[in-house]
């Protein structure tokens, strides 16, 4: 991604792996900081996937890869570290596929190193991609609503639901974006918002509560989306107050677009009631930067995720092009 550093525009990826140590941007420091967390053993790297020091799908996925790169210089059993890695967040489809590939080449004769390095390429290659396929969605002067961040900093580079934009952006395509902020943790405002003002891209904020009367009012021509994991049958669990504004999307016939590699697709479940769905701890509800906003002794429910009925959707914006729900469905039947 572009970012700009005193005055100089520098590439710098999410998370990579340098020597035996997994550098990320840690992600809880942005805007106001842009600081990168070494992570050193395997244990380093879960905590700060539990953190949500490096977050989003893909990217939760590659540093996962590079933790069990990590376990292996240091001589840790993988099957060991992969148990430790998969019980730092739940949802998020990639984490399990990375840790998978990874285990799948060493047993093969690859080291976990080369399967990591291969791992990050590839995910690099999946988004951009997914923004040559979708960059055809995004007409001049339109109005895209997008939800969370889904931008570079959710994979290794280049992002999913951001990569369309970069795309269109890099071929000379004015449209402007709204920025849902994303409560709790403000996702929305805090790193989509900043990665847009890093590519120079026109935007604006609007609270979460906002987004359905701004699709009312006929002011979002695309909504596009990321998703943590994708249910067989097109079910698709993203940040929590995705569904909303896909209900009130299709109501107002307003195309709702989700953009992921097929690594975020679980086959395995049939439907969206089989993803699970964590629960963080409500201290991200009750406080904004250590200050209390809610009455002494209140307790808040804190999904990170929903989940979004495939009929919902118009059309998955993957690596291997455009899918409608029906195609993607038709993708488990070839893999049985």
């Amino acid at each position: 991604m572009r970012v700009r550093i005193d005055g100089a525009t520098r590439e710098l990826k999410t998370v990579w792996l340098e020597g035996d140590v997994v550098r990320m941007i840690d992600q809880r420091a942005l805007p106001f900081d842009l600081r990168i967390l070494d992570a050193r053993d395997l244990e380093e790297v879960a905590t700060a996937i539990e953190a949500m020091a490096v977050r989003g799908a893909p990217a939760i996925g590659a540093a996962a890869a590079y933790g069990l790169a990590l376990a292996e210089a240091r001589g840790m059993e993988l099957e060991r570290g992969a148990t430790r890695l998969r019980r730092t967040r739940p949802t998020g489809h990639d984490l399990f596929a990375a840790i998978d590939f990874v285990l799948e080449r060493v047993r093969a004769g690859v080291t976990a190193r080369e399967a990591a390095l291969a791992y990050a390429r590839e995910d690099e290659e999946r988004c951009l991609a997914i923004g040559r396929h979708g960059r055809r969605l995004i007409k001049p002067g339109m109005r895209i609503l997008t939800h969370c961040n889904a931008g570079a900093l959710a994979a290794v580079d280049h992002g999913t639901a951001m990569a369309p934009m970069r795309a269109a952006r890099d071929a000379g395509v004015e449209f402007f974006v709204y920025v849902s902020e994303t409560r709790p943790r403000l996702q929305g405002s805090r790193l989509t918002a900043w990665e847009l003002q890093q590519e120079g891209i026109d935007h604006a904020i609007v609270v979460d509560s906002a987004c359905g009367f701004l699709i009312q009012r006929g002011e979002v021509d695309l909504v596009l989306v990321g998703a943590d994991r994708i249910a067989a049958n097109g079910d698709t669990a993203n940040k929590v107050g995705t569904y909303p504004k896909a209900v009130v999307a299709k109501a107002n016939r307003v195309p709702f677009y989700v953009a992921a590699p097929l690594t975020t697709v679980d086959f395995g479940a049939r439907s969206g009631r089989a993803i699970p769905i964590e629960e963080r701890d409500e201290s991200e509800v009750l406080l904004v930067d250590g200050t209390p906003v809610a009455p002494k002794g209140s307790h808040a429910r804190n999904f990170a995720f929903d989940v979004t009925p495939a009929r919902y959707v118009t059309g998955f914006v993957t690596d291997r092009g455009i899918l409608t729900p029906a195609e993607l469905r038709a993708l488990r039947r070839k893999r049985r």
